[in-house]
């Protein structure tokens, strides 16, 4: 056997693996991930050189990764039947920091479309060393006589020999570090744990990983027993399901399949509302599988829930939540994104934000909107169970960003409206509107039942116009961003010009200055303007917002920045032929006192129409109550 004397690292020794153990990797289980996908690359590298040499003498079927716990040992191993090294290729791949051997061999074989390569930066094999003390390769490379085990105890160098074995492959020896007083390193001993991290990072690896499962079992001879009998027994298993459900044709996929998949990986228990699966090649080749919620998780409007998409790289998961392949409004869309061609930096942690991931984010936007825009029109009771539970995002997003996605959403929100009290979109408002109907009108207020008894709604509704009800806080702002829709603007019902001429007002032609400025000067400054209305019909008043903040908006300010004191201009309406209102026109110069009663009334009453808090109810009890007695 021949010594080859122990050699440093070629890098910058130990500080450059201190960052690249402590710093590069936030989470100590990646290291499994890292060394499966190796084994995996050294696999896929034989298995294409088999296309062309007889004398590789295995079949697609035969290549695998075992993996070996010896718990009393506190020894992992994981085990591949692939291309192996000699000795040039440890100096290389494992003697130099942040090599890539895999990254070499895609570069001299990148005419060909079948090589599929997961590692492309050499630094993924040395995160072995944040759960490792020592770690061993023993590795044979195929077409070689000779086999090598190269040792390393971490930044102090490390040492190749040369040694036994059988055929071509490598098996990576872990000696797992003793537990300190904050870390577990023996959770990576437990079969259970090496499992789920199979499962959750490497699932979808293209090659069976084996691993023996020790589990309890009742004995075959007492199955029909009324007390069966247990025993303990250790079997090999194949950890992982080796094709994504996204890589498979949809044809071959059930419905049924899809959503326990839904269920199973994303912990949810609705139905899902759609089902989208893609497959796109161009710039960047990937598919992907999402899926559209009809309810909403728990946390969903917390700062808890995490948004974005699973991204995996040929099968590998890199991010378990990558927000930047979702844009804000659709952060409710669950699903994977899979492909080979993103770019990643030295770990695979950490995705580049690169041109490549803009570009499938910006399809998969146009995707996600092209079928919702399908599933209103194809399955509208399905479309109106999910608006209830994630409309309120879609505004978000008209108004978020400065409005720049409000063309793209504006076909896909919809507002409860006079029409039978139902849901409608702003395409089917405008369709039943009549030709004589100059707005798109809308009223404010905190449920349909409140904002359909407004009396400035009242004219609107007279003339057959409907009347889109916004009850959420987002849509006064949603529809102040649009602005219009099909060239037709929004007008508030609380505005001075609603388009209607009020064929009912006797006393449009009167001159009611003095009326209206004893009632200013009776008020104060609680209003900015009092003037006379020229949308009520049959009540006597109520109170409008003037510049550009409306009720709603100072309630909702109130809510989340009290401390702004942001308030709407307050603009008391008379409606001049209303009986009460002629009773205070008749006691000005009468009977002033009992005239700025009757002022006092109307306007606590227009605050009370408009779901503003009176100042004083206790006063305005006992105003109410001497005005009856007098």
């Amino acid at each position: 056997m021949v010594i080859l004397a122990k050699k440093q690292f070629k890098s910058e020794s130990k500080r450059l693996l201190d960052l690249m153990i402590n710093s590069i990797y936030t989470h100590k289980e990646i290291f499994l991930r890292e060394l499966i996908s190796n084994a995996s690359d050294a696999i896929d590298k034989l298995c294409f050189i088999s296309l062309t040499d007889d004398k590789v003498g295995l079949s697609r079927e035969d290549f695998k990764i075992n993996l070996t716990i010896d718990k009393d040992n506190r020894i992992l191993k994981i085990e591949d039947n692939g291309i192996g090294m000699d000795k040039d290729d440890l100096d290389k791949n494992l003697g130099t920091i942040a090599s890539s051997g895999s990254y070499r061999f895609k570069q001299e074989m990148e005419k060909t479309d079948d090589v599929d390569i997961i590692g492309q930066f050499g630094v993924g094999f040395y995160s072995a060393f944040m759960v490792a003390e020592k770690v061993e390769v023993l590795t044979r490379k195929y077409g070689a006589d000779t086999g090598y085990i190269w040792t390393s105890s971490g930044a102090d160098g490390y040492t190749i020999k040369e040694a036994d074995k059988d055929s071509a492959g490598t098996i990576i020896t872990l000696h797992i570090k003793e537990d300190g007083e904050d870390e577990n390193y023996s959770e990576f001993l437990e079969q259970y744990r090496i499992q789920e991290l199979v499962k959750k990072y490497s699932d979808y690896i293209r090659y069976p990983i084996i691993m023996d499962m020790t589990r309890s079992k009742v004995k075959e001879d007492t199955k029909d027993s009324d007390k069966p009998e247990y025993e303990t027994v250790t079997e090999a298993e194949t950890l992982n399901s080796m094709v994504p459900i996204w890589q498979r044709p949809k044809k071959d996929v059930s419905d049924e399949e899809y959503e326990k998949f839904y269920h199973d990986k994303f912990m949810a228990f609705d139905k899902p509302a759609k089902i989208i699966t893609t497959s796109v090649e161009g710039v960047v080749t990937y598919k992907a599988l999402l899926y559209i919620p009809s309810k909403a998780p728990y946390d969903y409007y917390t700062k808890e829930y995490k948004k974005g998409l699973q991204l995996y790289s040929s099968g590998v998961l890199i991010m378990e939540n990558c927000e930047e392949l979702l844009p804000e409004h659709f952060r409710f869309v669950k699903g994977v994104v899979d492909s080979q061609d993103f770019s990643l930096n030295i770990s695979r942690e950490v995705l580049q934000h690169d041109h490549q991931l803009k570009t499938v984010a910006n399809t998969l936007e146009k995707k996600i909107k092209n079928e919702l825009s399908s599933l209103l029109k194809k399955d509208r009771e399905t479309y109106e169970s999910f608006y209830n539970e994630f409309g309120r995002q879609l505004k978000y997003g008209i108004v978020s960003d400065y409005g720049m996605h409000k063309d793209s959403l504006k076909d896909l929100i919809m507002f409860y409206s006079s029409n039978d009290n139902k849901l409608t979109t702003l395409s089917e408002y405008v369709d039943r509107m009549s030709e004589e109907q100059k707005y798109i009108y809308f009223a404010t207020g905190e449920n349909i039942n409140s904002i359909s008894k407004l009396p400035q709604a009242e004219m609107v509704l007279s003339k057959g116009y409907e009347v889109l009800y916004c009850t959420q806080e987002i849509d006064e702002f949603t529809l102040q961003t649009l602005q219009q829709y099909n060239e037709k603007q929004f007008r508030s019902v609380d505005s001075d010009d609603l388009g209607i001429e009020n064929e009912n007002d006797e006393a449009k032609n009167e001159d009611n200055s003095e009326v209206l400025k004893f009632v200013r000067d009776a008020l104060g400054d609680k209003v900015s303007e009092v003037i006379q209305s020229k949308k009520l019909v049959s009540h006597p008043v109520c109170m409008t917002a003037k510049g550009g903040v409306s009720f709603e908006m100072e309630k909702y300010f109130a809510a989340m920045q009290p401390e702004a004191g942001m308030k709407a201009q307050r603009c008391l309406e008379l409606n001049m032929n209303h009986d009460a209102v002629k009773a205070m026109k008749d006691l000005i110069g009468k009977d002033d006192e009992k005239a700025k009663k009757y002022a006092e009334i109307f306007y606590n009453q227009a605050l009370l129409i408009a779901g503003l808090p009176i100042e004083n109810p206790s006063d305005y009890a006992d105003l109410v109550c001497s005005i009856m007695s007098s």
